[in-house]
C-alpha cells in the first residue's frame, strides 16, 4: 500500500495548507469510513469544477487546486487523493472512458478516486461535483459515481494508478484556459478483451 500514501509533485499532501485541512476534516472522525467521506464531500462541494463554472486558473497540483478553489474532475481527484493520503488513508486515481457529448466520439477520460477502506477494500468515488442528472455519493459499499459507462466504447478502466495519468498531467499542464483544456480533453485507445472490454494499451 506504500505507493498509494507517497508525497508527489502532482499530490503534494505534506504542504502546509492540505495537512491543515486534511487535519481539520478528520477531527472528531473515529474511523477510515468517517475521515473519507468528510474528505469526499468536501471537496466534491467546495472545489468548482473548471467546466461547470467556466473558471480559471487551470489547476493540477493537489496545493494549487485548493488554493484556487477549482479544477477539472481531474484536479479534483488529485486535491482528494492528498487529503486521504495526509490522513493516512491509502487513495489511487481511477478513469472512465465516456462520450463527450453522449453521442459516440469524440471521447475523454474522466478522472476520480479509488480509496482503501479497512472494511470494504477498494471502493470508487467520484469527487467532480454534483449537478442537476449527476448525484455522486459516499455510500460503501455500493458506488454511485457521476457517470456510468455504456460497456461499448466508453468503459471503467480498471486500473487504480497510485499516480496520474502523464496523458492527463500533459494536458493540465499545457493550457492555462479552462476552454482549452475542454478543446483537447485527454483520452486513451482501449483494448477489448473477452475478459475485461477497457484496459490502457501499452
Amino acid at each position: 500500500m506504500n505507493q498509494y500514501l507517497l508525497d508527489s509533485e502532482i499530490i503534494d499532501w505534506k504542504h502546509p495548507e492540505i495537512r491543515s485541512l486534511a487535519a481539520i476534516l478528520s477531527s472528531d472522525c473515529h474511523s477510515a469510513h468517517e475521515i473519507t467521506k468528510n474528505c469526499f464531500e468536501w471537496v466534491r462541494d467546495t472545489i468548482r469544477h473548471s467546466w461547470d463554472f467556466k473558471r480559471n486558473p487551470v489547476t493540477w497540483k493537489a496545493s494549487d487546486v485548493l488554493a484556487h478553489k477549482t479544477g477539472y474532475c481531474y484536479a479534483k481527484s488529485h486535491l482528494l487523493g492528498a487529503l486521504l493520503r495526509a490522513n493516512a488513508i491509502p487513495a489511487g486515481f481511477c478513469y472512465q472512458r465516456l462520450s463527450v457529448h453522449g453521442e459516440g466520439a469524440p471521447y475523454c477520460l474522466h478522472g476520480l478516486n479509488a480509496v482503501f477502506l479497512p472494511v470494504h477494500g477498494w471502493y470508487r468515488i467520484d469527487p467532480r461535483g454534483n449537478r442537476d442528472g449527476i448525484d455522486a455519493q459516499f455510500k460503501p459499499p455500493t458506488e454511485q459515481l457521476a457517470f456510468s459507462t455504456d460497456g461499448k466504447l466508453e468503459a471503467d478502466l480498471p486500473e487504480i494508478w497510485p499516480e496520474p495519468l502523464p496523458c492527463v498531467v500533459s494536458v493540465l499542464r499545457k493550457y492555462t484556459d479552462y476552454l482549452d483544456v475542454y478543446k483537447h480533453l485527454p483520452d486513451v485507445e482501449l483494448v477489448r478483451t473477452n475478459n475485461f472490454p477497457g484496459a490502457l494499451t501499452g
